[in-house]
């Protein structure tokens, strides 16, 4: 196939894609309890025959309830403290997968929707915090499986396909001459990362199918595109960086996980374009040394959009678990420009375990058993979004 056709191809999907994208107003009252949340408007949009993505726009963060029914195959979203809207009920969309979509309150105060299937599918779903364009998000991803249409297999799984195990790249942030966050006790950032990086290693070494490589083995300096590379030069499937958080608030406490930004993913597709002339590197199994811009460019925004889905949806699974063994500081996936979560094809996540400069989980994050446990629940994670992933 020549470039034009390519271009050509990639072009008509990615533009079906954004053709497909529909805004469902939504009327809002004015007179409602301070705690209610409001809906703002539902977007319903289709990828490709087995993925439809349902985003309901908020006023703020709202806790949400998910489960599928069979006979006939449903997906049912209770929003808990969500306005009513009239207006919406009118409305009928459909995709490949979805038949149509019903909503009612619920206990006067509760919102549910009902999405009507085609089919049986794999719903996921996470929230997602205001940016420069949008407000408050919970998005509602519907995924084809096995019985289904064929599904289209993620850059992750197609490389999963060729290979027997799952590469991890775990990557122990700082170290050598960047201590990172130091706590009261004189705990530095580097050494517990390490700590926890070399357990963590050693429990998926001992799973059947799982391979762990480290970015660092010992207390070196390594910068920060580099420890990216080494996983990508190890095909790893997924990229996790450890660190320990620090606030000028001894107060402050809790794990977090971090997915990449639009925005960086936007300044990072520019720097891979503007330096493929010097590379070989590959985006979901294609070389972009040999494409010009305009393909790059659509290739590169493609991989990018996948890639960032399955981050949040592999975020969203480890703060499950690491929510068991501690607290959380933000109980849903944040997205910011870390230059470790910049490799294209590779889903990457940045992993705050907890606070340091706060004094117990500073004397927690020292403890080789509470290390253990952190491992172990990032592990779990990882197990659940495999298993969430498989078709």
């Amino acid at each position: 196939m020549d470039t034009k056709t390519l271009a050509r191809r990639l072009f008509i999907r990615k533009l079906a894609g954004l053709s497909a994208l529909m805004t469902l107003p939504v009327a809002t009252k004015p007179a409602f309890a301070a705690k209610q949340k409001i809906l703002t408007g539902v977007r319903i949009s289709q990828s490709d025959a087995n993925h439809t993505r349902v985003v309901f726009d908020l006023s703020g963060h709202i806790e949400h309830d998910l489960f599928t029914l069979a006979d006939p195959n449903r997906v049912v979203i209770d929003l808990k403290d969500v306005n009513k809207s009239a207006a919406f009920i009118a409305e009928q969309k459909t995709t490949a997968l979805l038949k149509g979509i019903r909503s009612a309150t619920r206990g006067g105060e509760d919102f549910r929707f009902v999405l009507d299937l085609n089919g049986k599918v794999r719903p996921r779903s996470f929230m997602l915090q205001p940016n420069s364009e949008n407000g408050h998000r919970l998005v509602i991803d519907v995924h084809a499986t096995s019985l289904s249409p064929t599904p289209i297999k993620t850059n992750q799984q197609q490389r999963q396909q060729k290979k027997k195990e799952l590469t991890i790249a775990i990557d122990p942030g700082h170290g050598g001459r960047d201590p990172g966050a130091v706590g009261r006790k004189g705990t530095r950032e580097k050494d517990i990362t390490l700590a926890v990086a070399k357990k963590l290693k050693k429990m998926i070494n001992a799973t059947p199918g799982y391979k762990a490589v480290l970015t660092r083995e010992g207390d070196q300096f390594v910068v920060l595109r580099k420890r990216v590379q080494k996983a990508r030069d190890h095909q790893a499937d997924l990229f996790l960086s450890l660190h320990a958080d620090a606030f000028k608030s001894p107060k402050v406490e809790g794990a977090s996980v971090y997915a990449l930004s639009l925005n960086g993913a936007s300044s990072e597709a520019a720097r891979w374009i503007a330096e493929k002339e010097n590379a070989s590197d590959l985006i979901g199994g294609i070389s972009l040394d040999d494409k010009d811009d305009l393909i790059a460019s659509v290739l590169l925004d493609l991989s990018q959009t996948a890639t960032i889905q399955d981050s949040l949806e592999l975020g969203s699974d480890i703060l499950k678990h690491l929510g068991r063994v501690g607290k959380l500081n933000k109980d849903t996936v944040q997205q910011a420009s870390f230059a470790v979560l910049k490799a294209p094809d590779m889903p990457s996540i940045l992993i705050e375990t907890a606070f340091i400069s706060n004094p117990k989980e500073e004397r927690r994050l020292r403890s080789p058993k509470h290390q253990h446990k952190i491992a172990r629940a990032i592990l779990s994670g990882i197990k659940a979004h495999v298993k969430n992933q498989a078709v």
